[in-house]
């Protein structure tokens, strides 16, 4: 998802730059095409994958960034621990 966010693009950019093979690439690619979260279009031989809702890209932040603070949380906590410090 992060890397339709700037715009499409083609299996064969997403395969560079993941360095998925292009099965388990197309795979995932049709799982979110299915439910909706991204859209094809075709332009000759070229199939461009895109976000179909912006807001997927707003969900997907919010989610990271969740995320993210748990992380931080257990780390805070695992230091904790580590030097035998009660909450």
């Amino acid at each position: 998802m992060n890397l339709l966010r700037d715009g499409e693009k083609t299996v064969s950019e997403l395969v560079a730059a993941t360095g998925l093979r292009q099965a388990n690439l197309s795979q995932h690619l049709a799982v979110l095409r299915q439910r909706g979260i991204v859209a094809v279009r075709k332009e000759g031989v070229n199939a461009y994958y895109g976000v179909a809702n912006r807001k997927m890209i707003r969900a997907c932040d919010t989610i990271r960034e969740v995320l993210l603070e748990q992380l931080s949380e257990a780390e805070e906590l695992a230091k904790r621990a580590s030097r035998g410090e009660q909450r």
